[in-house]
């Protein structure tokens, strides 16, 4: 995907939402794409096989972001994996806070292995494959009878060599984690990133739900901010917040 250059960030806080805001400074208009396409951007965000309006959820404004179903990732016929479907903004974002409200709602058409697959991309790159570290929850985990479910409440990866299936053969448990949420609510996700190491807080906790001591990609990376889903999900996104260091 060709890009045009970032942004050089000016201020402290490099999106804002207020509390009239859906989401950052980039306020959207509701246009969307009817096919959606690698490339394509509107009103402010690029769109990666995604498609983004503005919209009302649970008494605030928001965005929703959908795929269509034909993108849904089929396992009879492939391997399971993350991918880099999602709405994002160009920033140099390196160290900082990411503060954003994330509600995950299964499609009515959501394959059985949906879990409302909902998080944040963070450090998404210039180079050629669009790398990025990002940090997701899967909502229907969380209350799931099946323990090991619960323990796969959050999920750490980077695109596009470290998918869940790979981190969780090499090193199993280490970058997932259980939390409390519930499916279709909102929560609130705040990701503190400091060179090779990103905490992520969940409904305003005092301590961290998820610690990740060495992202994929390095310390030196810098880049944009996305709001992901993935197979199955209705994502809603609300008062984005983004600052650096």
């Amino acid at each position: 995907m060709k890009r045009p250059g970032r942004p050089t960030a000016s201020r402290r806080t490099l999106l804002k939402a207020g509390a009239g805001a859906a989401l950052t400074t980039a306020a959207t208009t509701g246009a969307t794409l009817d096919k959606p396409t690698k490339g394509h951007t509107v009103s402010g965000y690029h769109l990666s096989g995604v498609s983004l309006k503005k919209t009302f959820y649970k008494g605030r404004p928001a965005h929703v972001i959908t795929m269509p179903s034909s993108e849904y990732q089929d396992p009879e016929t492939e391997v399971l994996t993350d991918r880099d479907f999602m709405a994002w903004q160009e920033l140099d974002f390196g160290d900082g806070t990411i503060d954003v409200d994330v509600a995950g709602v299964l499609a009515p058409d959501a394959p059985f292995y949906a879990r409302g697959f909902i998080g944040v991309a963070f450090r998404i790159g210039t180079d050629p494959e669009m790398s990025f570290e990002s940090i997701y929850l899967r909502p229907t985990n969380s209350r799931a009878e099946d323990q090991v479910r619960r323990n796969h409440s959050i999920q750490y990866w980077a695109y596009p060599d470290h998918p869940f299936g790979r981190l969780r053969q090499e090193s199993p448990e280490k970058y997932e984690s259980y939390v409390d949420i519930e499916p279709d609510a909102w929560t609130h996700m705040r990701i503190e990133v400091r060179g090779a190491q990103a905490k992520l807080f969940v409904n305003h906790a005092d301590q961290p739900s998820l610690v990740v001591n060495d992202l994929k990609l390095g310390d030196r990376q810098r880049g944009g901010i996305g709001l992901w889903i993935e197979s199955g999900t209705v994502g809603y996104f609300s008062r984005l917040r983004v600052r650096e260091a």
